[in-house]
């Protein structure tokens, strides 16, 4: 097949440069994604306070949790466009992007309405803190203002991946990020808006980012272009995303339930001990966002070579994904906990915070790489069709394993480190389990080409 500049062949030639041609940019993107938000974090926390600070941190979980079902039929998007691409189906092609790109806009309107009814509801039952829930309530209304986009982002970043095009939405993403730094800036500091100044520069960003990425797909050629007269549903194609995407969006979803219930176990340790928690988790988000890059990365590869039916190619990408997913969480981890004082400090100059930073990055940034294995093993098998089996472990796994913990042993041993080491010991579990749920996939269908 021939590829266009930006696309990369995926089912031909030597797999590892092409890997990593997918994958740098890709890492890259989140890496600065998180970078922009960690200077949203960075500006709120010196500008305005610790209590502005766990603001924005107290809504995380719980963005996390209105928007994962959402962002889950993007993988949806990904994983069939991918292989309609590998098969070589251009049409196919066409109709799941237009669908694609309704459905996030759809999606997004069910999101906005959702976010700006329901959130301060959940704030509450959050127990998030006095002192903290008027400023949270103001930043998730004005995000939430933004999701349609978010979501059109999204979806049309999913598609690009989807033919290994990882490079434009980095020059997008880095584009948005500088404006969203620079209205940080004058909003924050300049006009002292506080949290609301930070949710007003991430939905102008996300604006940009959005309107690039679609344009960018107007202009393309092949299956991807989008034509504004095209913009509809097709109802096969929306219920192919549906089924490969809404276990994936559940998963999330659940995954989201138990950070929510593991929010609210933080929060009854005070502000400082959601600031303080706020700050080690946007460190790790880097490790997670490079880790979760080969999750990406095996989910495509594997999706592509399904399509085309090159069966013994899936088993490479899975090997040499895993390989990388524990050089990079091994590597990226242990630097964090090593330099934790140091970048701590960036967010916050109260030593209490930076105590209960490094508390947390002593148990979760030393065995991060174990979530990275589990991540690609599941992006392996949703790239090959198999999507309610991983989710289903996952939720048992991770989820229902957090939320026993937390009503078990944390009951018994009330500390932070009781509730920060569920997290490796749930990604033991569920990685063990879905590897054997993937050769056990791997064998059925090499009997079915048998036979």
């Amino acid at each position: 097949m021939k590829t266009k500049s930006y696309e990369i062949d995926m089912c031909n030639g030597p797999l590892f440069p092409k890997i990593l041609a997918f994958s740098i940019p890709l890492m890259l993107s989140g890496i600065l994604q998180l970078l922009f938000n960690a200077a949203d974090m960075i500006v709120v926390g010196r500008f305005a306070g610790n209590t502005a600070l766990a603001a924005v941190g107290a809504n995380a979980a719980l963005i996390n949790l209105l928007t994962n079902l959402f962002i889950g039929f993007s993988i949806g998007a990904n994983v069939l466009v991918a292989q309609f691409y590998g098969a070589g189906k251009e049409r196919d092609m066409s109709e799941t992007v237009h669908s694609a790109i309704v459905l996030s806009l759809l999606c997004g309107g069910i999101l906005l309405v959702l976010g700006i009814l329901a959130a301060p509801q959940i704030l509450i039952l959050m127990g998030t803190p006095g002192d903290v829930l008027g400023q949270a309530v103001l930043y998730i209304r004005i995000y939430f203002i933004g999701i349609p986009v978010l979501l059109l982002y999204n979806f049309g970043s999913s598609i690009l991946r989807a033919v290994g095009d990882t490079k434009r939405p980095l020059y997008y993403l880095l584009t948005a990020g500088i404006i969203n730094v620079i209205l940080n800036l004058i909003f924050v500091i300049g006009l002292r808006m506080g949290v609301a100044g930070v949710a007003l520069a991430t939905v102008i960003s996300q604006c940009v980012s959005a309107a690039l990425v679609l344009r960018c797909m107007m202009r393309m050629e092949g299956g991807c272009r989008v034509e504004l007269a095209k913009l509809k549903i097709n109802r096969q194609k929306m219920l192919q995303i549906m089924r490969i995407g809404f276990p994936a969006g559940l998963q999330g979803t659940v995954f989201s339930l138990s950070n929510v219930l593991i929010q609210s176990s933080v929060n009854s340790f005070g502000s400082v001990a959601v600031a303080g928690n706020t700050a080690g988790q946007n460190i790790e988000g880097f490790i997670y966002m490079a880790m979760n890059t080969f999750h990406q990365t095996a989910l495509s590869f594997s999706s592509q070579n399904f399509g085309a039916g090159n069966y013994k190619r899936i088993g490479k990408v899975f090997l040499e994904c895993l390989g990388l997913v524990t050089f990079v969480g091994l590597s990226l981890g242990w630097l964090a906990y090593l330099f934790g004082n140091q970048l701590l400090g960036i967010y916050s100059s109260d030593p209490q915070v930076i105590e209960v930073g490094l508390l947390r990055m002593s148990v979760i940034c030393t065995m991060y790489f174990l979530c990275g294995i589990m991540d690609v093993t599941v992006g392996e098998l949703r790239g090959i069709g198999c999507s309610v089996l991983p989710m289903v472990v996952s939720v048992l796994g991770v989820c229902a394993f957090r939320v026993f913990w937390i009503f078990t042993v944390f009951q018994q041993s009330r500390s932070l480190w009781t509730l920060y080491i569920s997290y490796p010991v749930s990604w033991v579990l569920t990685a063990a389990v879905n590897m054997v749920c993937f050769m056990l996939v791997r064998k059925k269908q090499r009997a079915v080409m048998k036979a």
